[in-house]
């Protein structure tokens, strides 16, 4: 870890490790999403006997529902979604699963509308652009453009990730996963800002000349604290994702990733980043002066 800036290369071909399948996965599978955003309607039903996804797909195509996507859940419930069902076609539904198959205990059951699916979507595009935004303006402010510029493109990275993550697993998007996103966002800039104010203080007292070491010594220094603060809320989101109920799971293991994710992009992708955006603006500057 002594030679963060020299090994960079090495760094953002780890990243590209799950950004080109994650990349791979959205082109061809894209997301999951949920209700929320796809709109239509979502059941989680328990039996009370043991039933095959087979037959349990055979019941709903008497309903013209073959095509739901079925979803096995770790308390052996399973998550049926479907396009949206007015209420009294559901209750024909379960009727008619309860006469195949026994008792049925409904855990969940949920109806989105396209055009508030669609709202949803927007909505949740916009706050990510405006938190995006004011981060821009801020690190601009605080420290330099340039700063802003890494600072943006790890975020990118961080948040790239998930949403990788997420597409190859085909885990569930809805709007709690905006709620981890912007979580995440704030998390990792406060994570990348503390890595870049030690830059700004080691520049004062170091020559621009010796920019590689001076940003591997911020790095170290700041290295401690980064890893303890992650470590510390990782071992609580941990415990959350095991011993929590099931409608926070996915939300927490995006905080997850996304902290995992952060906390390695402010130690290796933010500050190279930021390296290699300043040794190129000066290499333009010397070129400009011969």
């Amino acid at each position: 870890m002594k030679d963060i800036i020299g090994k960079r290369k090495i760094w953002y071909i780890l990243s590209l490790v799950i950004i080109i399948p994650g990349l791979i996965s959205l082109m061809f599978q894209g997301l999951n999403l949920g209700i929320d955003f796809a709109g239509g309607s979502v059941m989680q039903l328990k039996f009370a006997q043991q039933v095959d996804i087979a037959d349990l797909r055979e019941g709903l195509t008497e309903f013209d529902l073959g095509g739901s996507k079925i979803q096995v859940m770790d308390n052996d419930s399973y998550q049926v979604k479907t396009i949206e069902l007015s209420q009294e076609k559901q209750d024909e539904v379960i009727n008619a699963l309860t006469e195949k198959f026994g008792e049925v205990e409904i855990l969940r059951n949920e109806s989105v509308g396209p055009t508030i699916g669609k709202e949803l979507r927007t909505a949740g595009l916009i706050s990510l652009t405006l938190a995006i935004l004011v981060i821009v303006l801020y690190i601009s402010y605080r420290f330099e453009l340039h700063f802003a510029i890494a600072a943006i493109l790890s975020l990118v990275h961080d948040v790239f990730i998930v949403v990788a993550i997420f597409s190859i697993l085909q885990l569930e998007v809805d709007s709690t996963f905006i709620a981890a996103v912007l979580t995440i966002l704030g998390y990792s800039i406060n994570d990348k800002i503390v890595v870049f104010d030690r830059i700004r203080e080691n520049l004062s007292t170091v020559k621009k000349e010796d920019l590689a070491p001076l940003v591997n010594n911020s790095i170290i220094q700041s290295l401690t604290r980064s890893l303890n603060t992650s470590i510390s809320t990782l071992i609580l989101l941990v415990a959350l994702f095991f011993l929590g109920g099931e409608t926070t799971k996915l939300f927490v293991l995006a905080m997850i990733i996304g902290i995992v994710a952060g906390t390695y992009s402010s130690l290796c992708i933010a500050s190279p980043i930021w390296y290699e955006i300043k040794m190129r603006s000066k290499a333009k500057r010397i070129e400009a002066l011969r």
